[in-house]
């Protein structure tokens, strides 16, 4: 029988004005690295066109869910322009590095979701790759009353095609009053959900949550399966990332994570000599 986890902790945190385009909240904080390994980092973003301007990374993965608007992102491996809508997530590997821009169109405000995932040691310096994963491709699980999305990994047998560098389970519940559902996970993930909408009960002790809140589920270490319980109260919308831990030093600096101080100040130099090309 499958481990039952519970809810670790229970936080939100609140919404920072970064200038008169963008806004931002931090729903897991940087710097955390041990609590939410293999994560780094999510962030909610509210931006208009020109919030972001032309930058690089190196030695993570970018996962970028659009909640609502239209969002062009242009880099400079593949020479293209692609546009996520609503519903639409991009899945990118920096790996060795990459330099791209994400841009709201033109009147466009953009709602969304950045994850940052850490990569490997051995996988740092990986050929970098984009996955755009559409809405109307995504697969999807259907039980009575809920329709869950999986963006990455599998809920229940139904899985997603895309590729990992760390094991990762990304699933959406949009769930109806009174339903609930069941999701399985490797006992050795970590995870977290992020509440979007709506009112629930979540893990072996009910933990109630509603809107913005952010739960870190507990441990399952030790057992090979787990599984979590999810409750809706009222109309319930909510995410769940999990992910393998690598348990491996960090070292980031602005927008490059990596393993040593020597890794960081040559990412620096590679950037500045034109070597992310």
């Amino acid at each position: 029988m499958a481990y039952q986890r519970d809810i670790k902790q229970v936080w939100s945190n609140g919404v920072n004005h970064i200038s008169p385009t963008h806004q931002n909240r931090f729903i897991l904080e940087p710097g955390k690295w041990s609590d939410y390994d293999p994560f780094l980092f999510l962030a909610e973003d509210w931006f208009h066109k020109g919030s972001f301007d032309v930058h690089p990374h190196r030695g993570i993965e970018t996962v970028t869910y659009v909640l609502s608007g239209k969002l062009e992102h242009f880099d400079n491996k593949t020479h293209t322009q692609d546009v996520l809508e609503g519903g639409d997530a991009q899945w990118m590997t920096a790996g060795r590095g990459v330099i791209h821009k994400e841009d709201p169109a033109e009147g466009e405000v953009v709602h969304s979701l950045q994850l940052w995932v850490n990569l490997p040691s051995e996988h740092k310096m990986t050929e970098p790759r984009y996955q755009n994963l559409r809405s109307a491709n995504m697969p999807v699980r259907e039980e009575e009353g809920a329709r869950i999305i999986v963006f990455s990994g599998s809920s229940a047998g139904v899985r997603a095609e895309t590729k990992n560098f760390v094991p990762v389970t990304m699933v959406e519940f949009n769930m109806e009053p009174g339903v609930t559902v069941k999701q399985d996970l490797p006992g050795s993930y970590n995870g977290f959900l992020y509440v979007l909408d709506g009112e629930g009960q979540f893990g072996r002790d009910k933990m109630a949550a509603g809107k913005e809140k952010v739960l870190l589920l507990g441990s399952a270490e030790g057992n090979a399966e787990s599984e979590l319980e999810i409750t809706a109260v009222s109309r319930l919308r909510v995410l769940l990332y999990a992910g393998e831990p690598l348990r491996e030093p960090i070292v980031a600096r602005g927008p490059f994570v990596m393993n040593t101080q020597e890794q960081i100040v040559q990412a620096y130099e590679d950037y500045r000599n034109g070597k992310f090309v």
